[in-house]
């Protein structure tokens, strides 16, 4: 079964705004992360428990890079991503995530993000007032 961008987009889209739950769902059993601070398995408990505050990013845009199915169950993705926290600061990352197709649907199984500037002035035209937004 081939995956669908659009599909994993809207699983992007819920880690970055789903609560503990969603992560619960959608995670698989043990994630691999990596983040300037931080490189880690994480089991699915643990990483669906970062997901406890409410409300964390808004104003979510989500910019695909890149998307590889090396096998029928085994699809990577990479994105531009620029988001709002719930403090209002903004953020932005060059993002990838690997999922892997089990039998309930795709789970992710690596998590990597990248920071990038957050300034106006950037070459993929995802800036500030970019009328590209993911709901």
């Amino acid at each position: 079964m081939l995956a669908s961008k659009d599909e994993l987009i809207a699983l992007e889209k819920g880690f970055w705004t789903g609560d503990e739950a969603f992560y619960k769902a959608n995670a698989d059993k043990e994630c691999l992360v990596a983040f300037p601070e931080m490189a880690q398995t994480m089991s699915n408990a643990d990483l669906a428990a970062t997901a406890k505050k409410p409300h964390r990013w808004k104003n979510l845009q989500i910019e695909p890079k890149g998307f590889v199915e090396p096998g029928s169950d085994i699809v990577m993705l990479t994105y531009e991503a620029r988001a709002t926290r719930s403090t209002g600061e903004p953020y932005a990352a060059l993002v990838s995530t690997g999922y892997v197709r089990r039998a309930d649907g795709w789970k992710m199984m690596f998590h990597s993000q990248a920071p990038l500037p957050t300034g106006k002035a950037r070459k993929s035209g995802l800036g500030e007032g970019s009328s590209k937004k993911a709901d």
